[in-house]
C-alpha cells in the first residue's frame, strides 16, 4: 500500500535557500537543521499572529492535527538550533502561495 499523497498547504513564507546561524561561526562549521516552509508558516500563524491551531489549519487548508504536528516539529527544531548553536536552513515544501491558484 502506498502512502497518502501530500495535500498542498497554503504558505505565505517564501524563504527557500535562506539560513539563520549564530554570528562569528562559518556556516560550514555548524550542524544544520532544516526547517520547512510549512513548519515556519505554522510557527508564524500560531506563535506570532496568535491564531489557534484550528484557525491556522483553516488558513493553510489543512487539518488541526496536521498543524499540531508541524508546530511541534518546528518548535523542537528551533529550540534545538538556539540551545545547541546550530544553523537553521529554510527549505521549500509542497506549499502553494497565498492567494494563488491551487
Amino acid at each position: 500500500m502506498s502512502p497518502r499523497y501530500k495535500k498542498p498547504r497554503t504558505c505565505g513564507c517564501r524563504f527557500q535557500g535562506k539560513a539563520f546561524k549564530p554570528t562569528g561561526i562559518p556556516l560550514s562549521d555548524l550542524e544544520k537543521i532544516t526547517l520547512y516552509t510549512d513548519e515556519l508558516e505554522t510557527l508564524k500563524l500560531c506563535d506570532h499572529d496568535g491564531l489557534t491551531q484550528e484557525e491556522a489549519g483553516y488558513k493553510m487548508g489543512i487539518s488541526r492535527g496536521t498543524v499540531q504536528r508541524l508546530l511541534s516539529s518546528a518548535r523542537g527544531k528551533v529550540a534545538a538550533a538556539l540551545s545547541e548553536c546550530k544553523a537553521i536552513l529554510l527549505e521549500e515544501t509542497f506549499c502553494k502561495q497565498k492567494g494563488g491558484a491551487p
